[in-house]
């Protein structure tokens, strides 16, 4: 689509001009084949001069009927006017190449094309061409997303227009103004810009106006919502498209009519619609109208629920916007792609994808950008309040009465700056609403990888755990299945049963510590662990377990109690003594035999700080970092090379913590290890 760079007035204008140019060579051509008659003028001509007139009339006949000769005639009269040094020969054949670039959408060629006119129409003092350069370049501007840039070429265009009263050039500037702030998603000013636009142009007798002014109002009321009014301008932009033959225009037309049937869920009619676009595009091989042809399409298989076709036409033209720069086409492919993704519930692709847009957008609609804008529009208007004023109204002022009206021009131009503030203000409140929503994306996006790392880790945990199950499970019981077999054949000495005994007893103890840990982990994993806050004497339950634990004659250790005999805490009592029994059983594993383990508490404020210290083996500071993680489940053998399970430690952090508690250490290799926890005191819970 050629959207906002060749909907614009500008284009008949161009045309207008080369053929102004060379119309006087070509008087008796009229009424016959225009391209033969052009042909064979060229072939009986020896002047450069002339021959570059027709090379570019012959270039602009072929443009809409074969794109590739007239890309090969404009670049005959460039190459003639060059090695010739003619300025008036390279500012016509510039301008050709220009609009050809343009209407293959390759607007970054067209954008170098139509600044190489400047320098020329500067130097040569041609006021018209200045202006029209002025004005393509703005176009360009508008079609890759550079709004303030395009707003300044396009006011430059007026005031060089204004200053050789060039009315048509004027009405064109201040329509193209009009579509800077339709972008901007100001339609009330883009309103009053067009209708000054439109009043000029029918000053001058254009013909051709109302059906770029239709476009441009149905497609203001398409961005509203308001699709009967869109509906009726531009079906009226389109007929006079039609009538007047104006093949510049009509596909852009076509795609905005494709897009309000698309709105209205019309998907027989949108598709219409955006294949006559593409075969209109496809006659001047113009990428950037195939390419937004394709993303319509796309929208409509979308809607249709057929995702595979809607991706492959929306990619293809996300990778086309992406070649020619066109960040507004690569905006919308963006958008699209978000919302497909997220229908497929693929939610991480569609953060991607709507951050990239977010991110195009932002740096298009930058904050500065849009109030740098709106203050140099309002120095605009203050400068050519004139001619605002006198576009607006609907009678002339005699001169007799020059005073008065200069009055309520100025009365006109307050309520006109008032307006402006009024919209900075509006644009400022938007400007803060995005910011907002930005960093609400961003916090939401902040969310999302969090629980991506936590789903990564659980899914770690489960895989080392499920390996535990099948491992450390399995092997005690082919032990005590081998020992019952070897009893029952009586194949086992008398003198050797103590040894097996001893060895199945540890088997055994290995097995039971490993399944009451695997179903406390299970239920915590599936939140079935409800907490039930009760008092707790720290002593009482120090004591049990270590009774429990010498019955099982580990190993010939000294356990100490040192915790004072009122020390009572308000937790959970099956998963605080989860946590006792493992931190215990894991000093009693890592302590050679003849070693102590002491367990003692400490008051602070509210809590108590509970230790179990031994004088064993010690951890190293590598182990330390990861004994509490989920996904390192560590385990190792310990003196008396007792298996575990690397899951003690994990639930211990798990139920310390669910009990309002953290849990740390302090260790040092060959000397032993303190592992500390908290729990709240029973009297500050009362409380």
């Amino acid at each position: 689509m050629f959207k906002s760079a060749f909907r614009s007035k500008s284009t008949r204008f161009c045309i207008g001009v080369m053929f102004m140019l060379v119309a006087p060579l070509f008087l008796c051509a009229q009424g016959q084949n225009s391209i033969d008659s052009l042909q064979k003028l060229m072939d009986n001509t020896s002047s450069d001069s002339t021959r570059i007139e027709l090379l570019v009339e012959l270039s602009i006949a072929y443009q809409y009927v074969d794109y590739e000769r007239a890309k090969s005639h404009a670049n005959q009269a460039v190459e003639i006017a060059e090695q010739k040094n003619l300025n008036w020969a390279k500012l016509i054949a510039y301008k050709q190449q220009g609009f050809l670039s343009a209407l293959r959408g390759d607007f970054t060629s067209a954008l170098k094309f139509d600044k190489m006119r400047l320098p020329i129409a500067i130097a040569t003092q041609d006021s018209v061409h200045l202006a029209s350069a002025l004005n393509f370049i703005g176009n360009d501007y508008v079609t890759i997303g550079e709004y303030d840039e395009a707003y300044y070429y396009f006011t430059q265009s007026y005031k060089v227009s204004n200053a050789i009263k060039d009315s048509a050039q004027v009405a064109i500037a201040l329509h193209n103004v009009g579509i800077v702030f339709k972008e901007l998603g100001q339609f009330d000013i883009a309103f009053n810009h067009l209708t000054i636009s439109e009043k000029l142009s029918e000053q001058v007798n254009d013909l051709d106006g109302p059906a770029y002014t239709n476009s441009e109002r149905g497609d203001i009321y398409l961005r509203k919502g308001e699709y009967d009014s869109a509906e009726y301008f531009l079906k009226g932009a389109l007929r006079i498209t039609k009538k007047r033959k104006i093949d510049i225009l009509q596909p852009d037309v076509v795609v905005l009519l494709a897009r309000l049937n698309l709105k209205r869920n019309n998907f027989e009619y949108a598709n219409a619609y955006y294949d006559t676009a593409a075969w209109l595009h496809q006659k001047t091989q113009n990428v950037y109208g195939i390419a937004e042809s394709k993303l319509g399409k796309g929208r409509v298989l979308l809607k249709q629920g057929n995702y595979e076709q809607a991706m492959k036409l929306i990619s293809e033209a996300l990778t086309t916007s992406k070649v020619l720069n066109a960040r507004k086409l690569e905006i919308e492919c963006n958008k699209s792609l978000a919302i497909l993704y997220e229908e497929l519930k693929d939610y991480e692709n569609a953060l991607i994808y709507t951050k990239y847009s977010n991110t195009l957008r932002d740096s298009l609609f930058s904050e500065e950008m849009l109030e740098k804008l709106f203050l140099d529009q309002l120095k605009f208007q203050t400068e050519n309040k004139d001619l605002v004023i006198a576009a607006l109204s609907e009678t002339q002022e005699k001169q007799a009465v020059e005073i008065k009206r200069q009055s309520f021009l100025r009365n006109i131009l307050v309520v006109v700056v008032a307006l402006v503030i009024f919209f900075l203000y509006t644009v400022y409140r938007s400007g803060q609403r995005r910011i907002k929503i930005n960093k609400l994306l961003i916090s939401h996006q902040n969310e999302i990888k969090k629980r991506s790392v936590e789903l990564e880790q659980l899914n770690q945990v489960k895989d080392k755990f499920f390996s535990v199950i099948s491992h450390d499970l399995r092997s005690p019981i082919n032990a005590l299945s081998g020992i019952l077999d070897l009893m029952a054949s009586n194949n086992i000495k008398p003198d050797e049963l103590p040894k097996l005994t001893k060895e199945l007893r540890l088997q055994f103890n290995h097995t039971k510590e490993l399944i009451n840990n695997l179903l406390d982990w299970a239920l915590v994993q599936m939140d079935k662990l409800n907490i039930q806050m009760v008092e707790i004497n720290l002593r009482k339950m120090v004591d049990e377990n270590f009774e429990l634990l010498s019955s099982l004659h580990l190993k010939e250790v000294t356990l100490e109690n040192k915790i004072a005999a009122d020390a009572t805490a308000m937790a959970d009592m099956n998963m605080i003594n989860l946590v006792f029994r493992n931190l215990i059983l894991n000093a009693i594993k890592f302590t050679k035999s003849g070693g102590k383990i002491v367990v003692e508490t400490k008051e602070e404020s509210d809590q108590y700080v509970v230790s179990i210290t031994d004088n064993g083996v010690g951890i190293s500071p590598d182990v330390q970092k990861i004994l509490f993680e989920k996904t390192s489940g560590y385990s190792t053998r310990g003196t008396a090379n007792e298996k575990g399970t690397g899951l003690g430690l994990i639930l211990c952090k798990e139920f310390v913590e669910r009990n309002g508690g953290k849990i740390w250490l302090k260790s040092q290799e060959q000397k032993g290890s303190t592992f500390f926890f908290t729990v709240p005191k029973a009297t500050q819970k009362t409380a």
